[in-house]
């Protein structure tokens, strides 16, 4: 017998969960602007004039990332891309936008735990 933790329902769940992150954050945060401190630290890191529109890209970036997710197309992949964007956007944010930041240390946090499911998802693929 297999663990929640090991059955198909909990890896569609996670990568539905993965997806839906990146997807909301990139549109609704980034493209919508929903949240605008997302913009106003991607012009202290980019520049005022660029934040707009970079901010509008990295959100696109971010949809197709949560996409890629939900499709579940090379899952080690596509954590690694995960793993590599958070840690550049928030070493970024944490360097050149602390002050525009809710909490440094609350981001890190929520950040290694979404890490956590994320590696797990792609490292514990179910096998029928």
């Amino acid at each position: 017998m297999i663990s929640f933790l090991q059955s198909n329902a909990f890896h569609i769940a996670a990568q539905v969960v993965i997806g839906s992150v990146w997807v909301f954050h990139g549109f609704y945060s980034k493209i919508l602007n929903g949240i605008p401190r997302h913009q106003l630290i991607v012009g202290k890191i980019l520049g005022d004039a660029n934040a707009r529109v970079a901010t509008k890209a990295i959100g696109l970036l971010e949809v197709l990332l949560g996409v890629w997710a939900y499709v579940g197309w090379q899952p080690v992949g596509c954590a690694l891309v995960q793993t590599t964007a958070i840690i550049a956007m928030n070493t970024l944010e944490i360097f050149r936008a602390k002050q525009l930041l809710i909490s440094a240390l609350g981001m890190v946090t929520l950040n290694l735990g979404f890490l956590s499911l994320v590696w797990y998802w792609a490292l514990h693929v179910p096998t029928p």
